[in-house]
């Protein structure tokens, strides 16, 4: 091995093992910082440096293409299963935390749903920003979008709908909407960079029934009149349809024909019993992005697949 061969390798190895910066290395070895950058492409285009991704990885990612084109989605993030599906919802939480931490400057603002998903996201998310996050809240019910009790440190800015999630009447729904401080919240929702929701499925363990929101009565008439999920609370069938009962004239949250509008909307969903849930949401396009696990995501495209099958596309 001449000289050059010897640093082309000595380069290549303080790069990319010893994690050493390009201009570490000029010092080391007496050169120029440029001549380290042509060592390191000299090392690439020779065979010296063999990229391989690991398997694992790779499957990950064909799974989120397959995901992307057949729901005609901009962007997936697709994590492992949990070995204990308990887990599924903290497991998407922090993938999310890490979705948006990339995409997010200290001048953005993010609009956020509620939900157990998102409360885990929203308090990862303002514990581990180096900047004030700036929250915008896409519903009523203050107390879904507060710090949990193990946020001991929560860098974030809440712009919060002054009003309850549901109130007891129609009336009282317009009035509220045409207070100031109601209408000014609003007015930022269609100015975030990006936009966060969760998806609520019709199980016993929905965030909406365990909150006390709705009732089992009323939960239960939902699924009668074909009801299949929520998002922001807005009810829909399997189409992604709005489903019209009185609890829908009683919400203060964002409406869905507004969601549909905004850019960048990300809905973080994953668990079995959400399946039908996530794919009524895509039918009804309302997301751009989707966070979820491997199972889900494969759930997802085989029964699409399934549906063109059947209907003979």
């Amino acid at each position: 091995m001449n000289y050059e061969q010897t640093l082309v390798v000595k380069t290549a190895w303080y790069y990319y093992v010893e994690n050493m910066t390009q201009q570490k290395i000029s010092e080391r070895l007496g050169i120029s910082r440029m001549r380290v950058i042509k060592l390191l492409e000299k090392a690439r285009q020779d065979g010296v440096i063999q990229f391989k991704i690991h398997p694992d990885k790779v499957h990950r990612m064909e799974l989120e293409r397959q995901l992307s084109e057949t729901w005609g989605l901009k962007d997936t993030f697709v994590v492992p299963t949990p070995p204990d599906t308990e887990d599924v919802n903290k497991t998407i939480a922090q993938a999310a935390s890490m979705y948006l931490s990339d995409r997010i400057s200290p001048n953005s603002f993010i609009n956020m749903g509620y939900g157990d998903t998102l409360s885990r996201v929203l308090n990862h998310l303002a514990t581990l920003s180096e900047f004030p996050v700036s929250v915008v809240s896409l519903t009523g019910g203050v107390n879904y979008y507060l710090p949990n009790a193990q946020s001991h440190i929560f860098n974030a800015k809440l712009h919060l709908l002054p009003a309850p999630l549901l109130v007891s009447s129609p009336e009282m729904v317009k009035a509220m909407m045409q207070e100031p401080s109601v209408t000014e919240i609003m007015r930022m929702v269609k100015l975030a960079s990006l936009t966060l929701v969760g998806i609520g499925g019709m199980s016993d363990n929905a965030t909406i029934l365990k909150n006390g929101i709705v009732s089992k009565n009323d939960f239960f008439y939902l699924s009668m009149r074909g009801a299949v999920g929520d998002v922001l609370s807005h009810f829909f069938d399997k189409e992604g349809n709005l489903v019209h009962t009185g609890i829908e004239d009683r919400l203060i949250s964002t409406p869905l024909d507004t969601l549909r509008q905004l850019d960048n909307v990300v809905g973080v969903a994953a668990g079995p019993t959400k399946v039908e849930a996530i794919r009524a949401a895509l039918r009804g396009k309302y997301l751009d992005t989707l966070i979820t696990d491997e199972e889900t995501a494969r759930a997802l495209i085989d029964s699409n697949h399934s549906d063109e099958f059947y209907s003979g596309n």
